[in-house]
């Protein structure tokens, strides 16, 4: 194998095969979204990302609301618990969309 220049057959192959493959839309996209799962955000940069939808906000106030009242209710450490780890999430997620609502 040598490699040295191409010669002019060489080179019309390769640039024919070129052209054959920017022709190929499902290679394309392939490539493209290759490169996007290579680049992945770090953790803190996709929570700063989030962006809910009204549904999850909702579930999440019904799910810390309910948690609540059994925390109350029962004073079961599991509930109390249950409840202090959903509920800045559902906070964060409430804000998220709040900030997404006002946007310009």
């Amino acid at each position: 194998m040598t490699t040295g220049p191409l010669h002019d057959d060489e080179r019309h192959i390769l640039d024919e095969m070129e052209r054959a493959l920017r022709r190929d839309r499902r290679l394309d996209r392939r490539m493209r979204t290759l490169g996007r799962r290579r680049r992945r955000r770090p953790v803190l940069a996709r929570v700063a990302g989030y962006r809910p939808r009204p549904w999850t906000v909702a579930l999440l106030l019904v799910v810390s609301v309910a948690l609540m009242a059994a925390g109350i209710d029962t004073s079961e450490p599991a509930v109390i618990w249950a409840f202090a780890t959903v509920w800045p999430v559902t906070l964060y997620a409430g804000f998220r969309l709040l900030c997404k609502w006002t946007e310009p």
